[in-house]
């Protein structure tokens, strides 16, 4: 197949796009570098360190003897998605291309208006480009479970059935997202099916979990093919910082009394289920949903098993949580479609936070211990983070902070 994957350049993006050129796709990237600049803007940087998207190609062909196409632009920039889909003609597209940060969408009102606009009008964008070019691509969209928030009935994969005064009928499921971010792929949700309805498209939404680690068999091939490793409290996950505090000897901060639940996957089992969704897509006019877990975990459990994996001495401390969210709830999840389609799950294990673990050790002297303070309040009390450090986009942004400090 030929697959076009936008946020290539990302944490996820990259691993995938080797995964699927590895497996003998024809692949292209797309990616604006925007997730580069969150780091500028935050002041943090991967644990890991990566190396530029052009050297990561060159790379890539030398190791594996496979071509991947990279384009650069934004998808806010309706001409370029079109031009890049002409060029390119994908059978299918993976979408990674958003800011798929809640704390990040949750600093101020400029920072929520960016998460939304970003990522609804790329979105947007694409769909009317799909439509004009080829409307038979398949689209796979990467949702979040947290769409769905926290119900106090078991959540299914993307619609209910309901009965309501002796009528029935089945609906999308309903949501109850727990930041700007996860409201801005809600709307996602809807402008895909609404598309898929009307216009006879295809997509394939993948509400995926929470997702770790850092190694996949293409990116452990050279040290230049690395993901990233994200570990500070905007855009690091649980799991990263848990792992993190623990190596280089500070207390693990649990938020609350960490009775936070959450679905949770292996990164290598991300790259599994985005091929096998490309590999077997859904009807003409078809919006499906597939929630893209493996495990639920609480964050107080993910912090024990942090402290039991980890061979030196490890204590775990507990913070205001930061959020609104409840920490004490009802979690039922459905997750089967997937694994009909053969996934075989990584289950996370005592080997696998060891792996993880390793990675850090390997890199704890880039650690810095400041990113671990959470910064970011839902509540609109206050928040710490200054509301001028936005960034749109890479030099103009650099010269109006540079302009503002001088």
């Amino acid at each position: 197949m030929r697959i076009l994957v936008l946020g290539g350049d990302g944490y996820l993006g990259w691993p995938t796009a080797l995964h699927l050129s590895r497996a003998g796709h024809a692949v292209g990237v797309v990616d604006n570098f925007a997730r580069r600049q969150y780091d500028y803007e935050m002041g943090v940087d991967s644990l890991v360190p990566i190396k530029h998207l052009q050297h990561r190609v060159r790379t890539w062909k030398e190791v594996s003897g496979h071509t991947v196409d990279a384009y650069v632009g934004d998808l806010t920039d309706g001409p370029f998605v079109k031009r890049t889909i002409e060029a390119f003609r994908p059978d299918a597209i993976v979408h990674f291309a958003e800011q798929r940060s809640a704390p990040y969408s949750m600093i101020d009102q400029s920072h929520a208006v960016y998460t939304q606009v970003n990522n609804v009008v790329g979105t947007l964008n694409l769909l009317y480009a799909i439509a004009e070019v080829d409307p038979s691509i398949h689209l796979v969209k990467l949702g979040t479970m947290g769409e769905y928030g926290t119900p106090n009935i078991d959540i299914e994969e993307g619609f209910i059935e309901i009965t309501h005064r002796g009528r029935t009928d089945v609906l999308p499921y309903p949501k109850q997202p727990g930041s700007f971010y996860h409201l801005s792929k809600v709307h996602d949700s809807h402008n895909i099916m609404f598309a898929c309805r009307i216009w006879g498209l295809r997509s394939t939404d993948l509400n995926q979990g929470i997702v770790y680690g850092q190694e996949t068999p293409e990116t452990v091939l050279h040290p230049d093919l690395a993901t990233r490793f994200d570990y500070d409290a905007v855009f690091g996950t649980v799991l990263n910082r848990f792992c993190v505090q623990a190596v280089v000897g500070h207390p693990i901060t649990v938020y609350g009394q960490g009775g936070q639940t959450r679905g949770m996957l292996d990164i290598r089992d991300t790259l599994a289920c985005v091929e096998l969704a490309c590999m077997n897509p859904p009807d003409v006019g078809e919006f499906r949903v597939f929630n893209q877990f493996t495990e639920s975990f609480s964050v107080q459990q993910l912090a024990e098993m942090v402290v039991d994996s980890y061979p030196g001495r490890a204590e775990i401390v507990h913070l205001d949580d930061p959020r609104v969210e409840k920490e004490d709830h009802y979690y039922r999840a459905a997750h089967t479609k997937l694994l009909d389609l053969g996934l075989v799950p990584h289950l996370l294990n005592s080997s696998t936070l060891s792996s993880l673990l390793a990675v850090v050790d390997h890199h704890r002297d880039r650690v810095d211990a400041n990113a671990f303070r959470p910064t970011v309040q839902w509540r609109r009390t206050a928040s710490v983070l200054p509301t001028s450090g936005l960034l749109h986009d890479g030099a103009n942004a650099q010269a109006e902070e540079a302009a503002r400090e001088g």
